[in-house]
């Protein structure tokens, strides 16, 4: 069973190798050149910017997911742990924390539908990513069904 663990700047090195073999495995739609720059940026921009998690499997990070605020902003899953329940585990853990919002590469439709399945739904869409290059983004949001079910009519009002 995986536990959930936080990551210090220690795990940065171990959660981009983990980056890099998910991402080479889900993102065939990225350039080389675009995987490097963003690569590059990961250790001294995007990890600090966030809240790490690691899925860990005895003493061995399996996946990571990135926390701000009431959004993630990176989930990744080692690709030879893809499908094994682990990304469910860290979305799950991030929804307790309050995430609510996601973005997702449209170009990613396994990443979508995965979304999807856990209750996100598209909300809006940008053409490209935030750094102007031509991955279109999409936006998403979890449905709230406690928020919506207490905004029904009473029954007697229909």
């Amino acid at each position: 069973m995986a536990t959930i663990v936080k990551c210090s700047e220690s795990d940065y090195a171990v959660l981009a190798d983990i980056w890099e073999r998910s991402v080479r495995a889900t993102h065939d739609f990225l350039s080389e050149e675009d995987l490097c720059g963003i690569k590059a940026a990961l250790v001294p921009d995007y990890f600090p910017a966030v809240e790490l998690y690691a899925a860990v499997e005895g003493d061995t990070p399996v996946g990571f997911i990135g926390l701000s605020a009431d959004r993630i902003e990176m989930l990744f899953v080692d690709s030879d742990r893809r499908g094994y329940g682990y990304g469910s585990l860290l979305t799950d853990f991030a929804v307790r924390q309050g995430a609510s919002k996601v973005d997702v590469n449209e170009q990613n439709p396994a990443a979508l539908g995965f979304y999807l399945s856990k209750g996100f739904s598209p909300v809006s869409r940008d053409a490209t990513d935030e750094a102007g290059r031509p991955y279109p983004i999409l936006h998403l949001s979890l449905i709230d069904l406690y928020v919506v079910e207490s905004y029904a009519p009473a029954p007697e009002a229909i």
